[in-house]
């Protein structure tokens, strides 16, 4: 024996107001979307028909307030009542296939429902344009309805009444109710009209400005800016026009003001077929269009059941690809015929161009000799780096920058910090795009190979100073040089290779770790036990050049000890226990004997 399936309406308005609808007054917004499919609906059969909403907020002494919204749609017949007013999931907004129909805002047969949001009774009367009684379906949340006949001869369209449930007064108030229409249905080409005791308004009378003819770009300009300051409350640098055949699309991207934060979820107040459909759709512009905040209408895009977003599908993927590229042109055009405002965009967007360089080869070939770079040198662009001539030498980590820009600074090497996002990827693409351009990423590790060689008697000299240093660094997997290299304030150098890093990772979570996980690390540090670090001693330094000729040896390595803590901080490595001791060891050994070398001399 088949059953049905039981459907408990409370629950299922539960799962309306708390799951599937963001805030309780999308029930607006429903209402007004239904109004708009039955005008729809009604201009298909009567081409040039002109329809108009209305709303209006009545309340008896003694009674809640009761919201009417009222349409000169198409209508609805009883049994059109039964098959879709009153099924949830059913809906006459579908094509000859069943499938929903584009031409229509409702798409899933449950947006009448989210009335009982905020009511316990909803009252629709209806008139079919097809002929038949007018008819009264009276629904209640606990499931139940009852449709009856109507006398008198009213005209075609459908009036909804909404009873307000206590708690949700603030949505029943006239001011408010008159906002939400013009916040859902601004763009609606039909009059909305919202009558209260001081007479009617009409809460979208003005066309957006991208579908207006204006005198010259100027002036366009300063309108899209206008609205955008009035809509979105915000002066922005600059507007772009939008338009995608895919979708359906027209619009404008607003150029923020300041820099966008990339943790930041982007989001566009969109609406379909001129209905808001969201504030916060975060799927329509791709990923590196950061720099802007849009106000699209899209026409044959399929919204998801919250009517908050965009079903991903070939046709939104087309869409986007569309509107990437109404952005791209207007960079690219502002980077060709107007060179300041171009600069100005740079200097507030330059992460976003870098975004989008990185992603398309067109725009990195007009762009990139205008991308800024930190140098060893100072900040310089693409274009001169290109042009400096040479192998360009970069590296992708801010920190071994930092720790190698003073010496290279001071040899006059040039180096380019590429450690920020997208720097690497640019700069290590200039060789394909420039056949002319070499690039070379550069490890700490090979900065040694640019630092002056010692000559054979110094060489000499040293090894006894050497010969400590190893001792001391032999534990630590390091190994000592000693070079020439300014700046002389720079006692010592410690430089590590990827696989070197790698392996001071593992040693210092094992120190952490449990010890079943401990030994899984210790299994994988064993497979890299060849790799060394660097400490790389500056004899044009006076403390190392006084180290070479000492003769204490305790002195001399209590030297040392604190000096390869040092370098490691300079690195901005952090240290291990054994190094913290290594440092507390060396202090206080320092102290020790430099008290020791005071007592003996009195």
């Amino acid at each position: 024996m088949a059953h049905h399936f039981q459907v408990n309406l409370r629950g299922m308005i539960e799962l309306l107001s708390n799951h599937l609808y963001g805030r309780r007054e999308v029930f607006l917004r429903e209402l007004l979307q239904n109004a708009a499919d039955a005008i729809t609906a009604r201009q298909q059969q009567e081409p040039g028909f002109r329809g108009e909403i209305q709303i209006e907020v009545t309340a008896a002494r003694g009674k809640p307030p009761t919201l009417m919204v009222s349409d000169n749609g198409v209508g609805l017949r009883e049994e059109e009542l039964h098959r879709f007013v009153a099924t949830i999931g059913a809906t006459s907004k579908r094509d000859a296939a069943g499938k929903p129909s584009l031409e229509f805002l409702g798409q899933f047969g449950i947006g009448l429902l989210s009335s009982f949001v905020v009511s316990d009774e909803i009252v629709m009367v209806s008139r079919s344009l097809h002929g038949g009684p007018a008819v009264e379906w009276r629904g209640h949340a606990d499931g139940t309805y009852t449709v009856r006949s109507l006398s008198g001869d009213l005209a075609p369209g459908t009036q909804v009444y909404v009873t307000c449930r206590a708690g949700a007064e603030e949505l029943f108030d006239t001011e408010r109710v008159a906002e939400l229409a013009a916040h859902y249905g601004g763009l609606l080409p039909h009059p909305i009209r919202v009558i209260s005791r001081r007479g009617t308004l009409q809460v979208n009378e003005e066309q957006p400005p991208w579908r207006q003819k204006y005198g010259s770009e100027m002036e366009q300009r300063r309108a899209l800016l206008r609205y955008g300051r009035r809509v979105l409350s915000m002066d922005f640098l600059d507007a772009i026009v939008l338009r995608a055949e895919a979708g359906g699309i027209d619009g404008v991207a607003f150029v923020l003001p300041e820099p966008a934060n990339l943790a930041a979820r982007r989001s566009h107040r969109v609406y379909l077929k001129d209905m808001l459909l969201s504030e916060a759709a975060d799927n329509l512009l791709p990923d590196w269009a950061f720099f802007v905040k849009a106000v699209v209408n899209a026409r044959e895009l399929r919204p998801t059941a919250s009517r908050e977003s965009f079903y991903e599908d070939e046709r939104l993927a087309a869409a986007r690809d569309e509107l990437g590229s109404c952005l791209r042109k207007y960079l690219l055009r502002l980077a060709e015929r107007e060179s300041k405002r171009f600069e100005h965009f740079l200097s507030v967007h330059c992460l976003a161009l870098k975004a989008l360089a990185a992603e398309d080869e067109e725009c990195y070939r007009t762009f990139i000799d205008w991308l800024p770079f930190d140098t060893s040198q100072g900040r310089m662009t693409g274009g001169e780096l290109r042009r400096r001539g040479g192998t360009i030498r970069y590296v992708d980590d801010v920190a071994q920058y930092e720790q190698m820009l003073g010496v290279a600074s001071a040899q006059g090497i040039l180096l380019v910090n590429a450690g920020y996002v997208y720097d690497a990827e640019l700069i290590a693409q200039l060789p394909h795009v420039f056949h002319d351009v070499q690039v070379e990423l550069v490890e700490p590790a090979e900065l040694v190979h640019d630092l002056q060689e010692l000559d054979a008697e110094e060489q000499l000299r040293l090894q006894d100073l050497l010969a400590a240093a190893e001792q001391v660094l032999r534990r630590f997997r390091c190994m000592a040089e000693v070079r020439k290299f300014l700046p002389a304030e720079v006692p010592c150098l410690y430089l590590a290779g990827s696989e070197a890093r790698f392996l001071r990772s593992l040693e210092q979570a094992r120190e952490v770790a449990d010890p079943l996980f401990a030994g899984v690390l210790g299994s994988i540090a064993s497979r890299h036990e060849g790799a060394s670090a660097r400490v790389c001693l500056n004899l044009r330094n006076p403390l190392v050049q006084r180290l070479a000729h000492m003769s204490d040896s305790a002195g001399r390595r209590h030297c040392l000890e604190v000096l390869y803590v040092q370098a490691l901080l300079h690195a901005r490595q952090p240290l291990s226990t054994a190094e913290l001791a290594l440092l507390s060891d060396g202090l206080v050994g320092l102290m020790e004997w430099g008290t020791r070398q005071i007592s003996e001399k009195r």
